[in-house]
């Protein structure tokens, strides 16, 4: 959001707030927004008379979770907050921070209060505090002793607990797009407290920051200040870019929701057939550090549940891709897994199997049980047969067709059809044959 949002928390985000930094401090921090006019890609959020913009503005009363990428501006909202009059601001860091901090905050926020002075509370990465941290604020922020600024790079819904999220407006930011970062590291270049123009920059050397910024404008800020002291003819170009730093990053928590949106996404491709965007998901994780196995099981999962007998030789492909994994690992397993993604992309897809398997423990859960036809009891043990057990079962391979008619299911659900094949690849033919197998069975041709 903001062009350079520092990246921590603590004294340094307090007092920067208004006020000149240090011209040796790192570009992004000099070059964070001071206010809502320099802030870049977060419109959706700092419209006029929004909850956020009144908040920044020292209007608004209500606490917020800032949720969003690194590099967005969650800190530098924070620090903007801070700069508002009358308030008191202080921050903690989430890794660094206990439950007694969070009192001694409180029991100081509580004290100004009495003098009329209001407590702006700023709790960076505050996905890293344990429950017992969460429930210390909970009262404190429901009574408006502080009024919570809380940052996170991870969803708030799965990492901070519900009635602390009750309390509060989320608000999301977003990456920025590749115009905003190209506007961040332009105004970098000029701007007096940044570069000042003492270096040039090619159109080049800015779209290759673009690209390996991945939305983070404290990245690209980052990357900027590297070429620039790098480039001894004070011109940054797409090779000095490249020896200051080579590799794009990759966003992804494995504990966080980039890891259910990244493996939704790779699966729901496989689904809709794209092989290509399903090997970009594929891709992202195994760069990003995902667990192969993990990937291997959703592989096999999806074998059995989107393809089924449309194709059966893709859960044989999964499983495989499974066991490659187990035995050879990463790096060279990522050629099986990125075998099987091909094979689940490209086949027909069927839901049959797992429509059929649902619809079947469906009818058991309502009571669809039923007893046993007796002659398909075991009578092997002395007495069965006194039972009627085992008494009129007719051997199917004693049948012309291999195929004999009687009765299998309980006599509730004779007739109830749960597996419906689709017409897609192997299911074509099966449909025929499943439908001439039930006739005969049934007794109904």
């Amino acid at each position: 959001m903001g062009a350079g949002s520092a990246s921590g928390a603590g004294a340094g985000v307090a007092s920067t707030g208004g006020r000149e930094v240090d011209p040796s401090a790192p570009l992004a921090v000099r070059m964070r927004p001071r206010d809502l006019e320099e802030v870049i890609g977060q419109d959706h959020l700092l419209r006029a008379n929004s909850p956020l913009r009144r908040l920044v503005e020292g209007r608004g009363g209500s606490s917020v979770i800032l949720y969003g990428p690194p590099g967005t501006g969650k800190t530098t909202l924070a620090n903007l907050v801070a700069s508002t009059s009358g308030r008191h601001f202080v921050a903690l860091s989430a890794l660094s921070a206990g439950v007694k901090d969070v009192r001694a905050v409180i029991d100081d926020a509580r004290t100004r209060q009495i003098h009329g002075q209001r407590t702006v509370l700023f709790i960076d990465e505050v996905h890293r505090f344990s429950k017992s941290q969460q429930d210390a604020l909970l009262a404190a922020v429901e009574n408006g002793i502080v009024l919570l600024v809380a940052a996170t790079t991870e969803n708030p819904h799965f990492s901070v607990i519900a009635p602390l999220l009750s309390r509060s407006l989320i608000a999301e930011l977003r990456g920025l797009d590749a115009q905003g970062v190209q506007s961040v590291v332009r105004r970098a270049v000029e701007d007096e407290r940044g570069l000042a123009g003492q270096v040039e920059i090619t159109d080049e050397a800015v779209a290759d920051i673009v690209r390996l910024a991945g939305g983070d404008a404290r990245r690209s800020l980052t990357i900027l200040e590297a070429a620039a002291g790098a480039a001894a003819d004070a011109v940054v170009t797409p090779e000095i870019v490249e020896l200051s730093l080579d590799a794009a990053p990759v966003r992804y928590d494995r504990d966080g929701d980039q890891h259910y949106d990244v493996t939704s996404a790779f699966i729901k491709s496989i689904r809709g057939s794209d092989v290509d965007a399903a090997l970009h998901y594929l891709a992202r994780m195994i760069v990003a550090g995902e667990d192969p196995r993990f990937i291997a099981r959703r592989l096999m999962i999806h074998a059995s549940e989107d393809i089924g007998m449309a194709d059966p030789t893709a859960l044989q492909s999964a499983a495989a891709a499974a066991e490659i994994v187990q035995k050879v690992g990463l790096p060279e397993c990522r050629l099986a897994l990125a075998q099987a993604t091909i094979h689940l992309a490209t086949a027909p897809k069927s839901n049959a199997v797992i429509a059929a398997i649902d619809a079947a423990m469906a009818d058991v859960r309502a009571g669809g049980v039923g007893e046993v036809p007796k002659h398909l009891r075991d009578g092997h043990y002395a007495g069965a047969k006194g039972l009627g057990n085992g008494v009129g079962y007719r051997y199917a391979h004693d049948a012309p067709a291999g195929v004999a008619r009687q009765q299998y299911p309980p006599d509730e659900l004779v007739g109830r059809d749960y597996y419906l094949p689709s017409g897609h690849g192997n299911e074509r033919e099966l449909s025929a044959r499943v439908g001439k197998l039930r006739s005969i069975i049934r007794g109904s041709s």
